[in-house]
C-alpha cells in the first residue's frame, strides 16, 4: 500500500550519536510535558544528550547522568552546541 503523502515527514537533521538538548518552549507546549512532572530537570535543557535510536518522529536520548533514557519527539530537540 502506498503511504499517504500528506503525512508529516520526520526531521532528517539528526543522526544516531548526535548530541542534543531539549527545546524548552517546544517541550513545555507539548502534550508530553502535561503528562509528566510539572518541573522537568534542568539538565535536559542544558544538554548534552546522545541520540541512541530514531524511530519515526521519536528519538531515544541518553543523558550523561545516572538517569533512565527517555523518548522525545524529534521536533522538541535542538543540536547541542
Amino acid at each position: 500500500m502506498p503511504e499517504n503523502s500528506d503525512s508529516p515527514k520526520p526531521s532528517k537533521s539528526f543522526r544516531k550519536g548526535a548530541l542534543v538538548r531539549v527545546d524548552r518552549i517546544a517541550y513545555q507546549n507539548s502534550l508530553e510535558s502535561a503528562a509528566t512532572d510539572q518541573s522537568p530537570p534542568s539538565y535536559i535543557f542544558e544538554g548534552p544528550g546522545e541520540l541512541l535510536i530514531i524511530k519515526g518522529e521519536y528519538a531515544q536520548v541518553r543523558w550523561r547522568r545516572p538517569v533512565p533514557d527517555v523518548w522525545l519527539r524529534v521536533d522538541q530537540l535542538k543540536p547541542w552546541s
